[in-house]
């Protein structure tokens, strides 16, 4: 099992792009996957070099405590070389770059220059959406050890997972924003729908890739659990790391630190919160997934989809049992006109990755570990495999205890240590309202932990804003809440200002809704 907190060990100065460590990882090999190490470990393959120029270096004496960013020489995209004096505390490899703008947008942004990844954040975020641009500071990329034989994670031109990005701002607020990346996404995931805003208020800014990415992730870890447990320690080991590096780059320590994320990183939020409140003074949850070792979760609603859907969707005599099914299961009526997309993208390879990852034991020895796609029941014989359509996690969890175990490692309990807001979609269709955050809410209430939250239910929310732009008459997006509700959360940790009420968010008739969004009690 991955350890809730990560050991930081000291860092190293930062390298140009062009430098790095030359010899490889070993790890151990099990049937379900590999076993990793966090927080210290050997170096792995080299470095490839970024096309930026290499300028005259920025010396950590000349660093003001003001909150301003020594000016990197014409911010043409120079490296910070390691005359610099910054190093990533437990890092294994890190380089830095004096960039123009630490955004993604505009004709100097971090897509032109290449210190981001448009594929890592595409369909987050509805066409339209208007975000700063212009925001000169320091990126500063790496990974952490880590001792998976096999990565995943090729960004940088490395082969190396723990990946992180952090970003520094010349005009500082003080405070700093952490992030860890939604579904199996990398470390530039939110760099469009939480980056962008966030450094353009002055925030400095981290994020992780959670320390495995991509369909096969379930792979990582000596036993079922263990790779999500990983998400929450590198959450942990980033936020830790960053607040050193904001000392270095500023002079200072930020004056507070909040955690924030999308879907999985919802999820980590509200980890955080739970289980390291001392390291963040909020957060803003939006979207969590939902870990419950008896359920509510991914696998009590998942498979009805798998197994009713196509019947739904074919009509015919059974198409009304099969829709009352899926209500039943938690998707929300009205939500029906995103169900054939969610079939063929979503649903399926969710419930057979996580299920991989947590009952690795319910497919027969020689067949995949994530089964077999779009498999109906019948259609294959079950010495060869078994059909996710078919999965029951109230038998599974009988059958194999060690299934609500894994589960339980990653869990929630709702106790939050900190003010948390959290919003969810009421037309989400991975991760259903009824399933998910109205679950949680309830859990923080019994937990005694009310006075520190907030809810606030988005009308016509689906889980990806990027589904706006196909259905901008039956959807709205949820960042421009997102937006506000972090603002809400500045104003009641800085200034005990009482944030707006829990409550719904109708979608407006008119307006901006793209860029605009209205709580409760505003």
């Amino acid at each position: 099992m991955v350890p809730r907190s990560v050991p930081v060990a000291a860092g190293q100065p930062l390298m140009p792009d062009h430098a790095g460590p030359t010899t490889a990882s070993t790890r151990t090999k099990r049937r379900r996957g590999r076993a990793r190490r966090v927080g210290t470990g050997p170096a792995v393959a080299g470095l490839a070099m970024l096309t930026v120029a290499t300028l005259g270096a920025v010396p950590a004496s000349a660093q003001p405590a003001s909150g301003v960013v020594a000016h990197c020489p014409g911010f043409t995209g120079a490296l910070v070389t390691p005359a610099a004096g910054i190093a990533v505390a437990g890092a294994e490899t890190q380089k830095a770059a004096c960039l123009p703008s630490l955004t993604t947008g505009g004709a100097q942004g971090t897509v032109v220059t290449g210190h981001t990844d448009p594929s890592d954040w595409a369909g987050l975020a509805a066409s339209g959406t208007k975000s700063p641009t212009g925001v000169p500071g320091i990126q500063v990329d790496g990974y952490f050890p880590d001792s998976d034989r096999v990565q995943h994670n090729t960004e940088n031109g490395w082969s190396h997972d723990a990946q992180f990005v952090m970003r520094f701002p010349e005009h500082w607020n003080g405070k700093l924003v952490v992030t860890g990346a939604p579904g199996v996404r990398k470390q530039y995931a939110a760099d469009q729908v939480i980056a962008d805003d966030v450094l353009g208020r002055g925030y400095a800014y981290a994020a992780t890739d959670k320390g495995n990415s991509g369909t096969d992730f379930f792979q990582d870890g000596v036993s079922p659990g263990d790779a999500v447990a990983e998400w929450n320690a590198r959450v942990t080991q980033v936020t830790i790391a960053a607040k050193d590096v904001v000392r270095q780059v500023y002079g200072r320590s930020p004056r507070r630190t909040y955690m924030t994320g999308i879907s999985n990183g919802g999820y980590l939020t509200r980890w955080q919160l739970e289980n390291r409140p001392d390291l963040y003074d909020g957060g803003v949850d939006w979207e969590g997934t939902l870990f419950l070792p008896q359920g509510p979760n991914l696998f009590t609603y998942l498979p009805t989809a798998l197994k009713d859907y196509p019947t739904y969707a074919a009509g015919g005599p059974g198409a009304q049992a099969a829709h009352d099914a899926m209500i039943a299961a938690g998707f929300a009526p009205g939500s029906e006109f995103l169900w054939a997309d969610h079939y063929a993208e979503y649903w399926d390879l969710t419930q057979r990755t996580y299920r991989a990852e947590f009952d690795p034991g319910y497919e027969p020895p020689g067949a995949p570990q994530d089964g077999f796609p779009f498999c109906q029941p019948g259609t294959i014989p079950p010495t060869v495999g078994r059909c996710d359509a078919d999965y029951d996690y109230a038998d599974a969890i009988t059958q194999r205890p060690e299934v609500a175990d894994a589960v339980a490692k990653v869990s929630l309990t709702g106790k939050i240590g900190k003010p948390m807001l959290t919003l969810h979609g009421d037309l989400d269709a991975l991760l259903p309202i009824r399933t998910d955050s109205d679950v949680y809410n309830q859990m923080v209430e019994y937990a005694g932990s009310a006075p520190l939250h907030r809810y606030y239910v988005i009308g016509a929310g689906n889980h990806v804003d990027g589904r706006y732009d196909a259905h901008p008459d039956r959807l709205r997006p949820i960042l421009p809440c997102y937006r506000d509700a972090l603002t809400a959360l500045e104003g009641w940790v800085e200034h005990r200002t009482t944030p707006p009420p829990s409550g719904f968010v109708p979608k407006p008739g008119s307006g901006d809704v793209v860029n605009t969004c209205t709580l409760p009690g505003q």
